[in-house]
């Protein structure tokens, strides 16, 4: 048996494990509700009583035709520009070419003149750069790439 402290924190009780699930079918308990047991002084919330966890429910698997699947290679038209300009970024990333095939000009010349102006001295640290962003572009989802990339111009990391 045992006492509740209901919604309007009124004390019910004593009742039985039956009419707690009954009341927790008909949402008059919630797992928070304060439950004490019979012979104990601690009130504990509903959900640390393993008698009243919630039973599993078992959904069978529905089967839907595969035409009814959006097309395996994104779930977002405009991020069609992630993966070529994230393997670019890997490859060829101290020439900026990445920065290119997403519209950022000014991003990609920097990276591409840095490179060329320090006679290549310093194409490792664009290419470092470049290989970062590539493997950042490639990461992450496609809708998250089209609304840092695409909708808020994110040129750099």
């Amino acid at each position: 048996m045992y006492k509740i402290i209901g919604a309007d924190g009124q004390q019910y009780g004593p009742v039985n494990v039956e009419t707690i699930r009954q009341w927790l079918a008909e949402n008059r308990l919630k797992p928070e509700s304060l439950v004490q047991a019979e012979g104990s002084t601690d009130w504990k919330p509903l959900s640390s009583f393993p008698e009243f966890a919630p039973e599993p429910k078992t959904v069978p698997p529905t089967i839907t035709p595969l035409a009814t699947h959006p097309p395996v290679s994104g779930s977002n038209p405009r991020a069609s520009n992630k993966i070529p300009a994230g393997i670019c970024g890997i490859i060829l990333g101290g020439l900026g070419i990445h920065k290119f095939i997403l519209g950022y000009t000014g991003a990609g010349l920097i990276m591409l003149l840095v490179s060329v102006i320090s006679c290549g001295t310093l194409y490792p640290v664009m290419h470092l750069i470049g290989l970062i962003e590539g493997i950042i572009y490639l990461t992450k989802t496609d809708d998250e790439f089209v609304r840092v990339y695409v909708d808020n111009r994110k040129e750099w990391f």
